[in-house]
């Protein structure tokens, strides 16, 4: 039987080797890679091309939503299964609009993470046992409601990296270094961000990407 190839996404060393040691226990899953953050997540993923990706959502630079995202546009056939402290309905519901087929709450993953994996594999969807049925409902129901997510899905991937760093606290010339770009691009990253969003400054920008899923405040 063909084993499921893993790639596992975490920015906790701890977090990642206790996962990897229960992973490694099952013979029918192979953990060929990890990652540190997103923009790594997807290194991996072009260099590896794993069939699930084990994605954190609470990472630094590139955060697990964004990351899923990409994958997703650029391999559509490699499963994500999300990992988060959280079990909150918007959370929910931003993982299956980035793509993702599955979701477990880490307090959870010891006993579910194993099931989770093969059941993405599969193509099947699947949610932490703790996690309410309601919230598949209500996601369907969903329709073309409005909702914040709409106007964050019209900014640009560049546009979201960089509101990511903003609201993690960088200067225009930290986020100009870190993406190789210049301090004026930024500038205009900025502005074209809070145009779509129709936010003024810092801290509403940061309060937005809290609300979000953007960045997380867990530790």
């Amino acid at each position: 039987m063909k084993r499921i190839r893993v790639l596992l996404a975490d920015d906790h060393t701890i977090v990642r080797k206790g996962l990897r040691s229960l992973l490694d226990a099952e013979s029918a899953i192979d953990v060929i890679g990890e990652a540190e953050d997103g923009r790594e997540a997807i290194r991996k993923v072009e260099q590896l091309h794993p069939d699930v990706v084990v994605m954190d959502i609470a990472m630094p630079g590139l955060n697990g939503l964004e990351a899923t995202r990409r994958i997703k546009k650029r391999f559509p056939d490699i499963e994500i299964l999300i990992l988060s402290m959280h079990a909150t309905e918007e959370y929910i519901f931003q993982i299956l609009q980035a793509g993702a087929l599955g979701y477990v709450v880490k307090q959870s993953a010891p006993s579910e993470l194993v099931s989770a994996i093969k059941n993405v594999w599969q193509g099947e969807l699947f949610l932490s046992a703790t996690i309410s049925k309601r919230v598949i409902a209500e996601f369907i129901q969903r329709g073309e409601r409005t909702t914040e997510q709409d106007s964050h899905d019209q900014l640009t991937d560049r546009e979201r990296e960089v509101l990511q760093l903003i609201a993690e606290g960088h200067s225009n010339r930290q986020i100009a270094e870190s993406l190789h770009i210049s301090v004026k691009t930024v500038e205009t990253h900025r502005a074209h961000v809070m145009d779509k969003l129709d936010i003024r400054g810092t801290a509403g920008l940061t309060r937005y990407a809290i609300r979000t899923g953007i960045i997380s405040l867990e530790p």
